[in-house]
């Protein structure tokens, strides 16, 4: 008789839904990206430290391990968005087109960043009232910001319409052709680029090798745990306003 009542009461217990079990694996991708995070944030630290002093620029030349780091943060994001938006026209779940948002979010925070350490890196290496030049580097990555900018701003003024989370899909999809053309615009305009070539094996000097390596690594986790982070603040909102609905509907 209680075997019986346990599974009745069993039965009647409400299921987790997708959103839920979504919620609860972002939770566990979070805090095992937060403990990385964690253990290579002193490591780094400590790297830029004892990295060498560059001969000529000084030690303005350590923004190296920070600004070439956060482009590819600002790139991951972006993908990260087109990726989420195809998913999102594809299956039209919930969960992808926060995912989507969330990455342009976080993208555009570390391409605000790489703006901003940019022209600092300018200042010091070009010279005195060298803070920007209309390089086809730089004008690419500023229209980039503008592109993810614009997106940003759409999601705002049309949050929860499903019409207008298909064309930012296809927006976002659309926008990430500007990451390889930005990447190889040195390539492409020769020797007529001011900003400094893509690195290349043995491009850097003795002892700096490591430091980059572990910046990059460093930054690709702070930006993957912002964005997860992000994702899951996303996913427990649509999942609050999902309850609510379903109350108001109740009553």
């Amino acid at each position: 008789m209680t075997e019986s009542r346990v599974s009745e009461a069993a039965s009647d217990a409400p299921a987790e839904s997708p959103t839920t079990n979504a919620s609860n694996g972002i939770a566990r991708l979070l805090r095992g990206l937060g403990w990385i995070l964690l253990l290579l944030s002193p490591i780094y630290a400590w790297l830029v430290i004892r990295a060498p002093i560059d001969s000529v620029q000084g030690i303005m030349q350590k923004i190296l391990y920070v600004h070439p780091p956060l482009a590819y943060g600002a790139y991951l994001g972006f993908v990260v968005t087109a990726v989420a938006g195809g998913l999102f026209l594809w299956k039209h779940e919930e969960s992808h087109d926060q995912l989507a948002i969330a990455g342009a979010e976080v993208g555009t925070v570390f391409c605000c960043l790489m703006l901003v350490t940019g022209p600092i890196w300018a200042r010091g290496a070009w010279g005195p009232g060298n803070w920007w030049v209309w390089d086809a580097r730089l004008t690419l990555t500023l229209l980039l910001w503008f592109v993810y900018v614009a997106y940003l701003l759409l999601r705002s003024f049309t949050e929860g319409d499903e019409r207008a989370a298909r064309f930012a899909s296809i927006y976002g999809i659309l926008g990430v052709a500007l990451i390889p053309l930005n990447y190889w615009i040195i390539d492409l305009v020769g020797g007529r680029a001011q900003h400094p070539e893509n690195l290349e094996r043995d491009s850097l000097g003795e002892g700096m090798g490591l430091p980059f390596l572990v910046g990059n690594l460093t930054l690709f986790f702070a930006c993957a745990y912002l964005l997860v982070l992000r994702w899951h603040v996303g996913v427990l909102r649509s999942e609050a306003e999902t309850v609510d609905f379903e109350r108001s509907t109740q009553d």
